[in-house]
């Protein structure tokens, strides 16, 4: 069971690395990835944060360059957020904005009246 300042700082970390990512990091290889969610430990001293990645975009690429990249996240983090201590980033790829794509597929196959394959 998680408690209410852990969720208050999961949801602040999503904000602001949202942020980050998407307007601030100036790599190439990150594209156009966006923070889907990102979990707190109970101890708060590590944040795992899941980034959906678009399907044309090299999944581990992105993956490495935000890796590269996590110093200075954690240094932007410091001075945004009030915090006693900045989480460690540890960043994975959601399967769900994969999972999406494929739903959306199999929808318009059945709206069309074809059955699956």
């Amino acid at each position: 069971m998680t408690d209410h300042r852990t969720e208050r700082i999961s949801e602040a970390l999503r904000e602001e690395l949202s942020e980050l990512i998407g307007y601030e990091l100036s790599d190439p290889r990150i594209g156009f990835a966006t923070v889907t969610d990102v979990q707190v430990t109970p101890d708060k001293r590590h944040a795992f944060v899941r980034v959906g990645v678009p399907a044309d975009t090299d999944k581990q690429q992105t993956l490495a360059a935000l890796d590269h990249a996590r110093n200075f996240l954690r240094r932007e983090l410091a001075a945004r957020l009030e915090l006693f201590r900045v989480p460690e980033l540890h960043f994975e790829a959601d399967i769900a904005t994969e999972l999406g794509g494929r739903m959306e597929h199999l929808l318009k196959r059945v709206k069309k009246g074809r059955p699956r394959e």
